[in-house]
């Protein structure tokens, strides 16, 4: 069986806080759906449809300029934060 590695790509992101709302929302422009703040989510338009995220997750800008949350774990085994 072949095995492949994930080439290495730098990507912009941006942790939801709670606190950095207007940020968030800024930084997310067009893929911004909307807030719910009774249930602690952020909405946001994805490749594959409106997918919610939650305060801690990481806010991920893709290669095409998509967007779209990742929990704290799998950031954290996926990437790796560099300097600019």
């Amino acid at each position: 069986m072949p095995f492949a590695r994930k080439k290495p790509v730098i990507i912009e992101f941006k942790e939801w806080t709670g606190e950095n709302n207007i940020e968030v929302e800024l930084w997310l422009g067009e893929a911004f759906n909307s807030w719910l703040p009774s249930l602690n989510k952020l909405e946001i338009r994805t490749l594959e449809g409106i997918i919610s995220a939650s305060i801690g997750d990481l806010i991920i800008k893709g290669v095409h300029g998509e967007f779209y949350p990742c929990k704290p774990d799998i950031f954290e085994k996926t990437y790796e934060v560099i300097d600019e």
